[in-house]
């Protein structure tokens, strides 16, 4: 029986895929835990999609597989699974989207129905997850162009598709705008 448990990092130290031992605040370390975090939240969206929203199952769990894929990019070198391909598909997929969604001419709050909400904050985590794979690229490791245009897409699409959630479980969403003072109550 393998043991899940290793006793490796317990003094802060873990084993990069090299086999050097590096503090567990080591940028590349943090940036693999941003990837494990975000793709963690997302399996957390899929198991809580409304019955309108469970058509976006698939595509999230694809999501999900690219970013299994990012991690490798990562650790192994020379290994390019996230492409120039990769990016063009999330655009590609952002575009299909968009005409299916109400214009916004201004700011939303985000949030709606669970789905569109669990997206949104998918969308933030995927934020802090490409600030980590930034620092990570200027300072110790030089990511690839097509690694940090995915991370950055993602976001894009994550927030895309929450609105879309939300258009498929009848929600209007709420203009970032102060309301009005109600004039009844002062």
């Amino acid at each position: 029986m393998i043991k899940i448990y290793t006793k490796v990092g317990d003094k802060g130290l873990t084993k990069q895929v090299t086999g050097k031992m590096v503090p567990k605040y080591d940028l590349q370390i943090e940036a693999l835990g941003d990837v494990d975090e975000f793709q963690s939240y997302l399996g957390v969206v899929i198991a809580n999609l409304s019955k309108n929203c469970l058509q976006l199952k698939d595509e999230l769990q694809d999501v999900q597989r690219d970013l299994y894929q990012l991690q490798a990019d990562i650790v192994v070198k020379h290994h390019q699974e996230i492409t120039h391909e990769t990016v063009q598909q999330l655009e590609h997929r952002i575009d299909q989207l968009t005409p299916q969604i109400p214009s916004i001419p201004e700011f939303i709050l985000p949030g709606g129905k669970a789905t569109g909400a669990n997206l949104q904050y998918a969308r933030t985590v995927a934020r802090r997850t490409e600030r980590a794979l930034v620092k990570l690229s200027l300072n110790e490791q030089e990511l690839s162009d097509d690694v940090l245009k995915y991370i950055n897409r993602l976001s894009d699409y994550l927030f895309t598709l929450g609105r879309y959630a939300n258009v498929l479980d009848n929600y209007t969403e709420i203009k970032s705008k102060k309301r009005e003072p109600n004039r009844i109550n002062g």
